[in-house]
């Protein structure tokens, strides 16, 4: 039986490249792949290119990116750096919960020197909280729980500790590097070499692990003594 993953971003791109080697490896093994991003972060345009027309690249490149893993792409209407911290986008994000039913979600740690990151892992939290619960007419859909991994993130580093590490195949590998190629920011940012750093991490945390290629999240506390099998 097919497991669903789920990958919430703040922005599109930061899910694709924090647990996207992860999601292509399943993906190769029949799995189904949900990505999201709270918002397209449509405000590191390009030269050239106003904002919305970046917003409309963007969701563009999430797309391609789902396509290639045989999953789905979900962007949510909400501005880069304007996401706001309220019940409704957790019970959107609660909603999405239960109508895909994920196995396992993947997100942003809980520190983050970006404020987006931190506050979609508090919203992906309480969304879980909140999908597990009865909420009466406040969301449809069966009660759905499924723990949430924290990606590991240039961004996010403030007291992550790495503790699952999750191998990669190389066919995995190899799929996800050609995915994420097709993000303009990831191989063209003149601030950071994304593409570079995340590729070349897989192979230092799979050398942790022993495997060539991983990928590596850290859990709440509350969560240390779960053994995980894909």
């Amino acid at each position: 039986m097919s497991k669903v993953y789920m990958a919430i971003g703040a922005h599109i791109g930061d899910a694709e490249l924090t647990s996207g080697c992860v999601l292509a490896t399943q993906s190769l093994k029949g799995d189904k792949i949900i990505t999201v991003a709270l918002t397209a972060g449509e405000r590191g345009n390009p030269p050239g290119i106003t904002v919305e027309e970046y917003r409309k690249q963007k969701i563009s490149e999430a797309e391609n990116f789902a396509k290639m893993l045989n999953g789905e792409a979900i962007v949510l209407d909400y501005h880069d750096g304007e996401l706001p911290d309220t019940l409704e986008v957790r019970l959107e994000v609660a909603r999405l919960i239960r109508k895909y039913k994920p196995t396992m979600i993947f997100t942003h740690w809980i520190n983050s020197m970006h404020k987006d990151h931190s506050l979609t892992s508090k919203i992906v939290q309480d969304a879980q909280f909140y999908a597990g619960i009865d909420m009466g007419n406040a969301i449809e859909g069966d009660r759905h729980y499924a723990p949430v991994y924290f990606s590991e993130n240039w961004e996010d580093s403030e007291g992550f500790v790495p503790y699952v590490y999750i191998p990669c195949s190389e066919e995995g590998y190899e799929l996800w590097k050609e995915a994420i190629s097709k993000h303009w920011f990831i191989m063209n940012s003149k601030s950071f070499k994304y593409y570079d750093y995340y590729t070349h991490l897989t192979y230092v945390r799979g050398a942790l692990c022993r495997s060539k290629h991983a990928q590596c999240f850290a859990v709440l506390d509350y969560q240390k003594k779960i053994i995980n099998n894909l």
